[in-house]
């Protein structure tokens, strides 16, 4: 597995509590939203590399 960086992330209320119900409604942790939602997002964008297009 590869290593992981950690960083500060600093948003409203507001938008924690919807990533939070979110992440429940998909079954996963806040942290594995956040994971997936900013890599869909780098998908979208075609900023990835392909070897890491894979999730």
């Amino acid at each position: 597995m590869a290593k992981k960086k950690s960083f500060v992330l600093r948003i409203s209320p507001e938008m924690m509590e919807a990533v939070e119900k979110w992440a429940a409604d998909d079954f996963r942790s806040i942290n594995g939203q956040l994971e997936w939602i900013i890599h869909q997002a780098l998908k979208d964008a075609k900023r990835l590399k392909k070897d890491t297009d894979n999730g």
